[in-house]
């Protein structure tokens, strides 16, 4: 029984390979004209994956009149598809290949989503939300009149706050293990960028609480009354002054 279904198995293999295989020997045939279509209405339908392999034929041709929308196109496929990192390589390749292409600027402001969407949340290396700051900062550059700029803004305000997240969670991390001066550099980032919440609270706490440990008055005071004045009902508020009744 074991040996009819793995010859099974081995027999539906081979039909798809040559599915497969006659399936681009039909495409080899094809015009670009014929391929480029094919593609546009697979496009149309929103069937992404079935579209990228004839936008790939027509992008190989290298010199005809759709190398650039098809260019265009096979980026878009993948980045519907949430293949990011494909997608940003896509539109790159038509920012290099097509830079007065009419709509360059959908590809600027798509690499700078991609890297939105590729990095990671604040607990690691934050490589990919650099890159998306540099790419939307780059997109307004170009295009100040964009009707995307106040998105593209939205977008570099969202990837600016992750990096104070990470920077509190490198601050905490550091006052965890007694590194307190360290600590202090990522406190007083978060505390510069003027914020009203959360991380900003905890990164007021945290600095109060360096300085008291380091039996630092002088530079404690200050910052728990910042802490008091901002935050009069916070828990953490409550917590130093217990902590300074012992």
């Amino acid at each position: 029984m074991m040996k009819q279904i793995r010859n099974l198995t081995i027999l539906l293999l081979l039909l798809a390979l040559l599915g497969a295989c006659s399936q681009a020997s039909k495409m080899q045939r094809m015009s670009v004209d014929e391929k480029m279509a094919r593609g546009n209405e697979f496009y149309e339908l929103e069937k992404w994956r079935k579209a990228i392999p004839y936008f790939q034929e027509v992008v190989f041709e290298r010199k005809t009149a759709y190398t650039d929308d098809a260019q265009r196109k096979l980026a878009d496929c993948y980045f519907f598809m949430e293949n990011w990192v494909d997608a940003r390589y896509e539109y790159q390749e038509l920012i290099r290949l097509f830079p007065d292409y009419e709509d360059i600027g959908t590809a600027y402001f798509s690499i700078g989503l991609c890297y939105f969407e590729e990095s990671l949340n604040y607990h690691y290396t934050q490589d990919e939300t650099y890159e998306s700051m540099d790419a939307f900062s780059t997109f307004l550059e170009r295009f100040p009149g964009d009707e995307r700029a106040a998105e593209a803004q939205d977008y570099l305000v969202q990837a600016r706050y992750k990096l104070l997240e990470k920077a509190y969670m490198n601050g905490y991390i550091y006052w965890r293990i007694n590194d307190y001066s360290a600590a202090l550099l990522y406190f007083d980032d978060v505390r510069a960028a003027g914020l009203d919440d959360e991380i900003d609270r905890k990164a007021i706490y945290y600095s109060a609480r360096i300085y008291l440990e380091r039996e630092d008055m002088g530079a404690a005071h200050p910052i728990i009354v910042e802490l008091k004045e901002r935050y009069p009902e916070s828990a953490e508020a409550r917590r130093l002054e217990k902590h300074l009744e012992q």
